[in-house]
């Protein structure tokens, strides 16, 4: 099971008069990661490089600095940590001495290496959607073994023999809100993991 942040951290270095700045943060979609950057990066900054991991979706960016030195080896720390659904964002202050490729990749990579190494983490949650209908008698008994098995109601929909409901919850709830739903109704409530026709 991957991990993510549990909440945005920093962590700052100094490598050969060159100021180094990580920001990380967890993030949901994309848009959220371009946000984070808008609001950490540093105008008057010699450089402001980012990646972010969600799931199969990547990207990073150089800033300036030469190609490959900056975005990939942030992207490599963030993967080699073994996290999902995260941002980093370096911003760095130009020391007066140059760095060359290799201390560039080394600087950018290992400072966000290290800002992720000591932050606190959580396990990311595989969720799961589901639909079921069920009478008005049974509505009572649905939303209690909801409760029992963390699904939140996405939304709910009413017709003449009681209601559809579409659900999400953790993936690893889902064996057993089936099993209590149909003890509890006496199999008259089915979930089926596609939406109704």
């Amino acid at each position: 099971m991957s991990e993510t942040l549990a909440h945005a951290v920093s962590h700052r270095q100094e490598i050969r008069h060159s100021r180094f700045l990580a920001h990380a943060a967890p993030v949901e979609e994309a848009a959220a990661a371009l946000a984070f950057l808008a609001q950490v990066a540093v105008a008057d900054a010699t450089h402001n490089c980012w990646a972010y991991r969600i799931g199969g979706e990547y990207r990073s960016s150089d800033d300036g600095e030469p190609a490959g030195t900056a975005g990939r080896p942030i992207l490599a720390a963030i993967d080699g940590q073994g996290l999902d659904r995260l941002v980093v964002v370096v911003t760095r202050w130009y020391g007066g001495i140059k760095l060359g490729a290799g201390g560039l990749v080394r600087a950018y990579g290992g400072t966000a290496a290290e800002c992720l190494r000591t932050a606190p983490r959580v396990p990311l949650t595989q969720m799961a959607t589901v639909w079921l209908h069920c009478g008005f008698d049974d509505l009572g008994t649905v939303h209690s073994v909801m409760a029992q098995c963390l699904a939140t109601k996405a939304q709910e929909d009413f017709d003449a023999e009681g209601a559809w409901l579409c659900l999400s919850l953790p993936a690893e709830h889902l064996p057993g809100l089936k099993n209590q739903l149909r003890d509890a109704t006496r199999n008259r409530v089915h979930v089926r993991e596609q939406p109704p026709a």
